[in-house]
Formats: structure tokens, sequence, C-alpha cells
């Protein structure tokens, strides 16, 4: 017998009722993993579905989503990973140099843009030992934080 080889058929996304979203949590909207800013549950009309207004921050690029949904309906929840990577170096086209928990090298994370990016620059080149935290989701994965690594200090 031959089987071809498959994804473990995790999907990136999962079904929650709208209802049961909170601030702070993470939703779709658009299309796009988004961290909820704002939501409002509006009374039941006359068709007899609350409706629920968000507003949420796009994960990856800072934008700002909106939608409105039913409350019973069930909107696509992305999974989000979280991980605390140490910076190593930073080369001259502006990659991250990361070690994960395992000793294994990242390549592939560019420096954020903007004053993040800045911020970790400067600390970088001051000699300060740094973690990323880095947020992948959809595929997708970036560096929203860093932070001065004090596991090491002794």
């Amino acid at each position: 017998d031959h089987f071809e080889t498959t994804d473990s058929g995790a999907s990136s996304t999962y079904p929650m009722q709208c209802s049961a979203l909170r601030k702070n949590g993470f939703v779709m909207l658009k299309s796009r993993p988004c961290k909820i800013v704002e939501m409002s549950t509006s009374k039941t009309g006359k068709h007899g579905h609350a409706k629920v207004h968000m507003v949420g921050i796009d994960i990856f690029s800072n934008k700002k989503y909106e939608d409105i949904c039913p409350s019973t309906h069930n909107m696509d929840v992305p999974n989000v990973k979280r991980e605390d990577l140490q910076l190593i170096a930073i080369s001259d086209d502006s990659f991250l140099t990361l070690l994960n928990e395992g000793g294994d090298l990242r390549e592939d994370l560019k420096v954020p843009d903007g004053e993040l990016g800045d911020q970790l620059r400067s600390d970088f080149d001051s000699g300060k030992d740094l973690l990323c935290t880095v947020l992948k989701a959809c595929g997708e994965e970036c560096v929203i934080a860093i932070k001065t690594n004090t596991a090491l200090d002794k």
C-alpha cells in the first residue's frame, strides 16, 4: 500500500459562537486574523436576533476592521500561537537570527517596521540581550513585541 503524506488536518481557524467572543480575544474579520478591541451587543430586534458589533485590529498589519454578526451565528477564530525567541543577530538585509527553546535557529523573519523595529535595532546595538515575541496565525508570522531577556542575568 502506498499512502500520500498530508498535513495533520489542523485548520488555521475554528468556529465559535459570536456571543462567546470576548474583548482582547482573536477573531477573523474580512478574512484577516484580528484582536478584538471593541465589542457591543444590540438589543434583540423584531426578527429575534441580537447583533454583535466588533472592531478588531489586524495582528500583522495593524489595520482596523469592523463587522456586525448575529449573536447566535458562528465566526471563525484564528489559531494563534505565541512564542518567545532569543535574538542572536540582525543581518544587513534586516533579517533576524532567532534561537528557539529547542536550540534551532530561524532566519526567516524580518525586523518589524516602525517604532518597534527602531527600538529593536537600538536595544540590540547597545548590547542588550533581547527576546522577540512572535505571533503565528493563518500561515503568517511576525515579531509583535520585544523585551530584555532577564533569564540570563546573574
